[in-house]
């Protein structure tokens, strides 16, 4: 599939918050190459988000910082909530874009599956992660859990619809990786402009 190039402007955005927890800014261009400065003060989460925008061809920014000694959760969630927010802003009212899309990605022994809808109605169906992943400290600093609290904050904010399964893995870092890596190649087709869509690709003329 040929991306294509907006045809008015870039679809860029900026998005801040700032709490008593954490202060997050990022800067998205969905129309980008794929290039990526991530510093959330948590490694593997970094190393997360840098796959996210390398398989979306998103060129991403993160800066966070956040209550990390107290726990990771507060600065992986907040920071899930602004890309999501920045996501929304950035594109717009939709209008040519191919809107669905589906992908597969395995991570050796790991595979997991995406389908994203940008229909403006936040829901997220999750499963087939193996017992006890959410219990395990990846890297030493990123819980299992958080994997579901990151897709849970981008799908709510973004306004996306998605379906995450992952249908096979042992390797906790492997299984992550492959979710991320999913959901971006599935959002990097559901966000291109497709030359054949006129106007906005709903029957209500709205997303």
């Amino acid at each position: 599939m040929t991306e294509q190039t907006p045809p008015t402007g870039r679809r860029v955005a900026t998005e801040r918050r700032e709490t008593s927890e954490s202060t997050v800014e990022v800067t998205i261009d969905l129309d980008g190459s794929g290039r990526s400065d991530i510093d959330t003060g948590v490694p593997f989460y970094d190393h997360m988000l840098t796959a996210f925008a390398k398989h979306s061809l998103s060129d991403l920014t993160v800066k966070s910082v956040g209550d990390v000694h107290i726990d990771e959760h507060h600065t992986i969630e907040d920071t899930a909530i602004v890309l999501g927010r920045a996501i929304r802003e950035a594109l717009g009212d939709k209008r040519g874009i191919a809107r669905y899309a589906d992908a597969m990605c395995p991570l050796d022994e790991a595979l997991a599956q995406a389908v994203v809808d940008i229909s403006g109605r936040p829901f997220l169906v999750h499963s087939g992660e193996p017992e006890g992943f959410e219990l395990h400290r990846i890297g030493g600093h990123f819980t299992g859990s958080m994997v579901r609290h990151v897709f849970e904050a981008i799908a709510f904010h973004a306004g996306l619809t998605v379906h995450l399964r992952v249908l096979a893995g042992r390797d906790p870092h492997h299984i992550a990786e492959a979710e991320f890596k999913a959901f971006a190649r599935a959002f990097r087709f559901a966000k291109r402009h497709d030359p054949e869509v006129e106007g906005i690709p709903s029957t209500k003329g709205a997303l």
